[in-house]
């Protein structure tokens, strides 16, 4: 099998599991939260996104082989025609994604199944999990630099907020009440946008290829996504605040 048929299939197997899971990822968003309904979904939701990840980071390791033979439809294209400039977008800042991706899809779940024993939290696949991010968003920030391509180094500095907001949870000896409810709601609601703005960039480039680094194009799915965070996260604790107003009073 040639690399490009291996990348054609990875694709296709991308493409079946990532297509449900971003249609699925607003079930758990306008699901009652704590229902049965809403844990289920939220469960293929994490599923989907875990698996859709891993094969966007083997797409990317064949990238890194092979730039030419992944992406022969770009082999003439002005801009992607280079190898170095494929293998930088498509081959590292894909992995960077992927991981990405994994990191706030596992941190959600973990933050549900964690939540009357954080020390869990500091497990070493955890830990490992956030050390890989950072590498990852380092390797994507200095791979940008090299090639010129500054949105490489402008979406690394998700990963760094994404790690350090993690870590600065996972590492405090009593965190706050309904704090772990928060980070979960900032973790899966990360994963859809990490999933969507890697679908409309990576997407757009087989038939727009120079839509593939447009800011407007990669801001869409972080002004909703950041909009859905901050709302969901006001609702989640706003039992906690009236209680603690009424006991002020």
């Amino acid at each position: 099998m040639s690399m490009h048929h291996a990348f054609e299939l990875l694709i296709a197997a991308h493409i079946i599991t990532g297509a449900p899971g971003l249609a699925g990822f607003w079930i758990p968003i306008a699901a009652r939260k704590g229902s049965r309904l809403h844990r289920l979904s939220g469960q293929v939701f994490v599923g989907l996104m875990l698996a859709t990840a891993g094969f966007a980071a083997m797409m990317a390791t064949l990238t890194l082989l092979e730039p030419l033979a992944t992406h022969p439809q770009l082999a003439s294209h002005e801009i992607f025609g280079h190898p170095e400039i494929i293998r930088g977008i498509f081959g590292w800042m894909m992995l960077f994604l992927a991981i990405l991706t994994i990191n706030l899809a596992w941190y959600g779940r973990a933050c549900i199944l964690n939540r009357t024993d954080h020390a869990r939290h500091r497990s070493p696949l955890n830990i490992a999990l956030q050390v890989a991010l950072a590498a990852a968003a380092l390797n994507c920030a200095v791979q940008g630099v090299l090639i010129g391509q500054w949105m490489m180094v402008a979406i690394s500095v998700v990963g760094f907020a994404t790690v350090g907001t993690n870590l600065w949870f996972m590492l405090r000896s009593r965190p706050q009440p309904l704090e772990w409810l928060t980070e979960h709601i900032k973790a899966l609601v990360g994963t859809g946008i990490s999933v969507y703005t890697a679908f409309l960039a990576f997407g757009a480039v087989r038939f727009v290829p120079e839509l593939a680094l447009s800011p407007i194009l990669w801001s869409i799915p972080l002004i909703i996504g950041v909009s859905l965070i901050l709302y969901h996260q006001r609702a989640a604790t706003a039992p906690l605040r009236r209680t603690r107003t009424k006991a002020a009073a």
